[in-house]
């Protein structure tokens, strides 16, 4: 959480998206009542030991398994149109405590964010996604490595799977020579298609990567 979010914090405490008492964007008991999902595959949903990407999706899917929070509605969908929308950073710290709830990190998983546009970035005045992988690994206690850069800026609101495999192609890079051979864990605030997921695991396999796998809070 930012300084300016602390203060606001305080001068103007935040309300819970859910009951609406004062403190907390999501409460000890709004937290708790949140969907939890079975395990299963990301991409075709089927029931998976440890939300493994299936047999079926995995001969077309760099992703090792992508562990999900909840469904992206009432008390989720709200927290994260505030993170996104409304300028409220706080989410990032309510929804990390909540995801690392949920995981259990290995010992020498690296924690990397999936970048946002850069367009977004500058409209928002922080990414966050850098803000939730920054916050859960500091509670996982694992280290954070921002080690991935856009190379497009494709708008991916609203696209179509078959739009979003396509924009997205080639349109991460690596910028670390930290990851060869690293097992990682990329984090994101939702997952729509997997389409963003999948490209920004193929670059950082194609970098070194020993196995990716990632960790949203919704799924839509």
């Amino acid at each position: 959480m930012s300084l300016f979010d602390r203060l606001i914090a305080i001068i103007a405490p935040h309300r819970c998206v859910g009951c609406g008492d004062e403190g907390p964007l999501l409460c000890r008991a709004c937290s708790s009542a949140l969907t939890c999902l079975p395990a299963r595959c990301y991409r075709c949903r089927a029931v998976t030991k440890l939300s493994r990407t299936c047999r079926s999706c995995r001969a077309t899917s760099p992703l090792y398994r992508v562990t999900v929070g909840t469904n992206y509605e009432t008390i989720a969908k709200e927290l994260v149109w505030r993170l996104k929308f409304q300028g409220a950073q706080a989410a990032a710290g309510q929804i990390a405590e909540y995801l690392a709830t949920i995981y259990a990190a290995e010992a020498h998983i690296l924690i990397v964010p999936v970048p946002t546009s850069s367009k977004r970035v500058r409209q928002r005045g922080y990414d966050q996604a850098q803000l939730l992988a920054r916050e859960l690994a500091d509670r996982l206690g694992r280290r954070y490595l921002p080690c991935l850069t856009r190379v497009g800026q494709q708008h991916q609101v609203g696209a179509s799977r078959h739009q979003r495999l396509t924009q997205l192609t080639g349109a991460f890079r690596v910028k670390s020579s930290g990851v060869t051979g690293a097992h990682i864990l990329l984090v994101d605030d939702v997952l729509t298609t997997g389409a963003t997921l999948q490209a920004a695991a193929r670059a950082l396999k194609a970098a070194g990567a020993k196995r990716v796998e990632a960790i949203v809070f919704a799924q839509a």
